[in-house]
């Protein structure tokens, strides 16, 4: 099969939770003798990125204008005329803004794949003219695509009830084996010592509420004991937000470090010696870094939304009430002192990425032979 993926900022390394899902899903699918393309924003590709492949994927950049309000919706529509020429089987276009291509793209012939993330108009940093785009785009992608991905119960329920679309495909987000790193080279250079840190991992959007973990942990007895708090993440667009977190951060840079987005090594040090991870987002798919964190058999902390309580999580010792800095407090303060065995087990099997491609194949397949 010939597939072409759009909707993506671009792989490989680039921040956020639907391009980690890219990196790790086509090159599998490429690897069972597919022909995939990733179509990349060309405002995310480092300068002297001349990658035409990347592990048996083919690498295509389509301008993006770096603008927030602009970006997406512009790069999607010339990545659909540029992968209408490419011919391709299936069109896989992710994120529901993106989406609202859909009907452009079954209109010039194409077979299209919607992979709903999640319901990102709840996201704060999104004013009132985006957010409509924004669920017009999982309108139209729920109605015109041929096939609707969901990575979540919650997801396949909204899709269900308000646009009717109840034949989605329950496709997991995955998490690849860990790589443990024993040195703490990395760590020791931010200030860290091995089990003595609390981790959060995301890009510094008002929803993954970072004031609040910050805040929280400070207000904490944790920094008395000579614990602190690792941030890894950036924003992708330095807005207020961003630049007031690092602010609030850096006023308590004792105990509080942020160390950049990172990937790779660093990121895998940063987990293998962490403690315990924490995730307050008052929004989510089916986060990415919880499962990473898990695959490190670290313990963990997440608020109460619908996405962040799956079964392999005990949903009264692992949670606190969203938006509740007081109750994350508490929370953090409670963890710390239970004093978890580590590594914590965790059963992950439905999160295997090899499961998941051939999940995707055989959608791909189905709608092929339609």
């Amino acid at each position: 099969m010939k597939i072409v993926v759009i909707g993506t900022r671009g792989i490989p390394d680039i921040q956020g939770g639907v391009e980690t899902h890219c990196q790790e899903l086509f090159p599998r699918i490429a690897a069972k003798g597919h022909d995939v393309t990733v179509i990349r924003r060309s405002c995310y590709i480092p300068a002297g990125d001349h990658l035409k492949e990347y592990k048996g994927v083919k690498l295509v950049n389509v301008y993006a204008p770096r603008k927030k309000s602009l970006e997406a919706i512009t790069h999607t529509f010339l990545a659909v005329i540029r992968a209408r020429f490419m011919n391709p089987d299936v069109l896989h276009i992710h994120a529901i803004g993106p989406a609202i291509m859909a009907p452009f793209a079954r209109l010039l012939g194409m077979k299209v794949v919607m992979t709903h993330h999640g319901p990102d108009y709840d996201r704060g940093k999104w004013g009132r003219l985006a957010k409509t785009v924004l669920k017009t785009g999982e309108k139209w992608g729920a109605r015109c695509s041929n096939r609707v991905i969901v990575i979540s119960h919650v997801i396949a329920d909204i899709l269900a009830t308000k646009h009717g679309r109840k034949d989605t495909a329950l496709i997991f987000n995955g998490v690849p084996a860990p790589v443990k790193i024993p040195f703490t080279e990395y760590i020791t250079s931010l200030g860290l010592k091995s089990r003595r840190y609390v981790v959060a991992v995301g890009r510094f959007v008002p929803e993954k509420n970072f004031h609040q973990l910050i805040e929280a942990f400070v207000a904490s007895d944790l920094p008395a004991q000579g614990v602190k708090l690792a941030i890894a993440g950036d924003a992708d667009h330095p807005d207020a937000y961003s630049q007031s977190l690092k602010e609030l951060a850096a006023s308590h840079a004792d105990c509080v470090v942020l160390t950049g987005f990172i990937k790779g090594a660093p990121l895998q040090e940063l987990l293998t010696h962490a403690r315990l991870f924490c995730l307050p987002s008052s929004h989510e798919g089916l986060p990415i870094s919880l499962l990473e964190a898990m695959s490190y058999g670290l313990d963990t902390l997440v608020s109460d939304i619908p996405a962040n309580l799956i079964p392999e999580l005990d949903h009264k010792a692992d949670t606190f009430p969203v938006g509740d800095s007081e109750a994350l407090c508490r929370a953090l303060t409670r963890k710390w002192a239970s004093d978890c065995p580590l590594p914590r087990s965790y059963d992950l099997t439905a999160y295997s990425w090899d499961h998941i491609a051939c999940q995707t194949i055989e959608l791909y397949s189905s709608l092929i032979s339609d």
